[in-house]
């Protein structure tokens, strides 16, 4: 008799978890499964399914499961279980305002020093997104995007702000998989170089409205989705590419 196939096999195996640390551990692959949208938003939860692949208990995935409904990535309703959040328009929009404010003031940092370890980082980051680009690797490209703002956060060299953009950047990397397609890795690419365009050049003003443009582009591209796709959105009807117009842009 053939067993059916677990729905969470992406998980991971029963007892891969070390036994101090199995509820940062299921909160972990679980978050993981989320923001990489191997569990879409929307999904019921199978509370039991996941402990029988994890091999774990109820009370570590219930632990992991509220944690994450603190982070906004799971909705928890008495009596009805637990589902994957929608994505909530309104709150990336607030946490791309944040990154654009702060990723501005970055470049004023960074341009201003002109850290020769800065610049070759990116020019590596800039070499590894276009080679996994040109191997239509969404995934691999993903990273290498988040680490080239992350480049340019550590030059400022302030854990407290860099703290901030950490705290938002699941449902935002969450949003960001959403739009990833052949195009909009090119388009990356193109708006990534006009950034480091103006590093290169010493030209504050120049990087930082090339980093707007670039937040701009993302959000536009992330509202048009909603508009195509609203049952993954729990307010995408809300909102317009018009809306769009942020008041230090």
């Amino acid at each position: 008799m053939k067993t059916e196939a677990s729905p969470y096999q992406f998980l991971g195996s029963a007892g891969d978890f070390s036994r101090g640390t199995v509820t940062v551990d299921v909160t972990n692959a679980l978050r993981e499964a989320i923001v990489t949208l191997a569990l879409p938003p929307g999904m019921v939860l199978d509370k039991t399914a996941i402990c029988s692949q994890l091999g774990v208990s109820r009370f570590p995935v219930s632990e992991a499961l509220a944690r994450l409904a603190d982070e906004g990535l799971v909705d928890i309703a008495p009596q009805r279980g637990s589902t994957v959040s929608l994505v909530k328009i309104a709150d990336v929009r607030e946490y791309m305002l944040i990154r654009k404010g702060l990723e501005s003031e970055a470049l004023r940092v960074l341009i201003g020093k002109h850290d020769a370890d800065v610049i070759a980082a990116l020019h590596a980051n800039m070499a590894a997104q276009r080679e996994a680009a040109s191997r239509d690797d969404a995934e691999t490209f993903h990273q290498i995007d988040v680490d080239f703002h992350d480049i340019i956060f550590r030059s400022m060299r302030l854990t407290k702000v860099k703290s901030i953009i950490d705290r938002a950047r699941a449902n935002l990397d969450r949003a960001r998989r959403l739009i990833i397609t052949p195009r909009r890795l090119n388009h990356t690419i193109a708006e990534h170089q006009a950034i480091f365009d103006g590093i290169l050049a010493a030209n504050a003003p120049q990087a930082i409205t090339a980093i707007r443009a670039h937040i701009d582009a993302v959000m536009v591209e992330l509202f048009a989705f909603a508009q195509e796709q609203p049952a993954l959105f729990a307010d995408g009807h809300e909102f317009t590419t018009e809306d769009n117009d942020f008041p230090f842009g």
